[in-house]
């Protein structure tokens, strides 16, 4: 196999895996199910309702931990 040919497929793998990586990447950095759709919008409401619902669920760690004590 000639170095051309070697080139060629180390590029070729380079581009499915960034179209491949790149849109699961993005959907576990907004925290979302790897295989849903990296460009829909969360509306606004789900976006506050998800923050305070972690907010709640934090709270009551903290609070728990506490009166172990």
């Amino acid at each position: 196999m000639s170095m051309a040919q070697k080139l060629k497929k180390y590029v070729i793998g380079l581009v499915i895996g960034l179209l491949i990586g790149l849109p699961i990447g993005v959907n576990i950095g907004k925290e979302k199910p790897i295989f849903s759709n990296p460009f829909a919008e969360r509306s606004l409401g789900s976006q506050i309702k998800d923050k305070a619902q972690g907010a709640i669920s934090d709270t009551k760690k903290a609070l728990r931990e506490k009166l172990k004590d």
